[in-house]
């Protein structure tokens, strides 16, 4: 797994897509939420902010 980080960061670097870490970071902050919001007690203050 360490590995595929490490190959996605050159990936970035050389392509000169580095514009695109937000966008990737904000979607796995979103899942995570999506993920704690339906199955666990913080569902109801979750499903607040949306």
């Amino acid at each position: 797994m360490l590995d595929f980080i490490k190959d996605l960061i050159n990936y970035f670097k050389e392509r000169k897509k580095v514009w695109l870490a937000p966008v990737i970071i904000l979607l796995l902050i979103i899942g995570a939420i999506i993920v704690i919001g339906s199955s666990s007690a913080l569902a109801p203050f979750i499903y607040t902010l949306f």
